[in-house]
């Protein structure tokens, strides 16, 4: 590991020390804007969002020499999930703490340290290549932890109405296992959840026959649900995973028989399937089961992929160089951002630290690792745009 000169670590403790739980940007975003307007960067701040509630956004654009130069954007978020129990922590979460080589706080590993990385990257990029070729953007969003209805969404949707279609695009998202560098991600599986409620007849449970138990007529039900193999992925995905996260029935008492059972459920869904499949499908094998439903849909994204390309190719090269780790391709995890940035850019992939913190307690990540990821956006740069 290089040692860290200090400005990707300052930046990153600043970021850290900023309360922005999703989808509050706590004050990030217009630090970075100072930061990057100094070095030539058009900052564009876009509050989208219902009045009173707005998702703070920031794009910032530094334009290349050369008129068909290409346009390399990076993409993160500053919005940071709760902490949980603060008693918990070893510390404050927002007071970023260094202690054995390691930085503790909320946003350490997810993602503000790939955010500082990014920026001082970007800063040195424009400083040692002034008359750069291709043109680097930031694009920044407050509402990927949450919602995502108000963020990179509708960024995508102005430059769009814009006409501005980025090259290549590199999200910050922590996609390292063991070792920063040793995964990258070029897709996602998408997500569809859906809310299936039971309907029965409540009773008392001494008199069965004058009730329905929607818990004894969904059981059937869910087990065939949990034995289907949906599709079997892919080269690039792993098969398609029907799960319950919810189930509930009953009114506490011993002695009733519940009037209906509710089931949270999620697809995480690979290219070899579709939305509309899936639900045609499963919407097929309720109605077989007779069982008296309604049936709710929510689409959170579309699976995408980016095919091995001149971005991989560089992210893979710099790591190398810079990492000193030979880096694998995944699309495995949950949704990001990602999804919607490959609306608008054909390469997409996501390169940040090790993973293996975030969301916890004690978020953290290693110092030491802080200049490596900025060296690797920085040669990721000098390939691409320069």
């Amino acid at each position: 590991m290089a040692a860290t000169s200090g400005a990707t670590l300052a930046l990153a403790e600043q970021l850290i020390s900023r309360r922005s739980v999703t989808p509050d940007d706590g004050g990030c975003q217009a630090l970075l804007a100072d930061r990057l307007a100094a070095h030539g960067f058009e900052c564009t701040h876009l509050p989208f969002g219902p009045e009173g509630a707005r998702v703070s956004n920031l794009w910032a654009i530094r334009r290349g020499a050369a008129h068909d130069g290409k346009l390399l954007v990076f993409a993160g978020h500053t919005d940071v999930v709760p902490t949980g129990p603060l008693s918990a922590w070893r510390s404050d979460p927002f007071v970023p703490t260094r202690d054995g080589g390691i930085l503790y706080g909320r946003g350490a590993a997810d993602m503000k340290s790939s955010i500082a990385a990014m920026v001082v990257a970007s800063e040195e990029f424009v400083a040692a290549n002034p008359r750069h070729a291709g043109s680097v953007a930031l694009l920044i969003t407050s509402d990927e932890e949450g919602a995502s209805v108000d963020g990179t969404v509708r960024v995508c949707d102005w430059l769009t109405a814009r006409g501005t279609r980025p090259d290549y695009c590199v999200v910050g998202e922590p996609t390292s296992v063991r070792r920063l560098g040793d995964t990258i991600k070029n897709g996602r599986r998408g997500t569809l959840s859906g809310k299936l409620t039971v309907r029965g007849v409540q009773g008392h449970i001494a008199y069965p026959q004058l009730a329905r138990n929607p818990i004894h007529l969904a059981a059937p039900l869910l087990v065939e649900l949990v034995r289907i193999e949906w599709d079997r992925g892919n080269a690039h995905f792993p098969p398609t995973s029907w799960q319950m996260s919810n189930i509930h029935a009953g009114t506490g008492a011993g002695n009733v028989i519940p009037g209906e059972l509710v089931v949270d459920f999620n697809f995480r869904f690979s290219t070899e399937s579709t939305p509309a499949a899936l639900r045609e499908r499963f919407e097929a094998i309720v109605v077989r089961h007779e069982v008296d439903h309604d049936l709710a849909w929510t689409l959170g994204g579309e699976p995408f992929l980016t095919a091995p390309g001149a971005l991989s190719d560089a992210l893979a090269r710099a790591i190398r160089e810079r990492a000193g780790v030979e880096t694998e391709l995944s699309t495995t995890g949950g949704t990001s951002d990602g999804r919607f940035l490959s609306r608008i850019c054909s390469e997409v992939v996501e390169i940040g630290p090790v993973n293996a913190s975030i969301h916890k307690i004690d978020e953290h990540i290693e110092i030491a690792s802080l200049d490596v990821l900025k060296d690797v956006y920085l040669a990721t740069l000098e390939q691409l745009v320069a």
